[in-house]
């Protein structure tokens, strides 16, 4: 990943989570956010509901997914 966005925001660790990517600072695993934004679930619900979230961390979510997918 070269994005600065996601260096730093999204990490892989096999200790956690079974090293699926999760963001920074949290067990919340980028599938979980996505979902979330599937379901129609805003930006604002998901960072009151998760008050360790910044906005930047969702942007990064999902900037992985896209990197990922293409």
């Amino acid at each position: 990943m070269k994005n600065n966005n996601i260096h730093g925001r999204i990490i892989l660790d096999p200790n956690i989570m079974v090293g699926k990517p999760i963001i920074r600072g949290t067990r919340l695993p980028v599938a979980l956010i996505l979902k979330m934004l599937g379901q129609g679930i805003r930006t604002e619900e998901i960072l009151h509901e998760y008050p360790r979230l910044e906005a930047v961390d969702i942007e990064a979510a999902i900037t992985y997914a896209a990197n990922v997918v293409e």
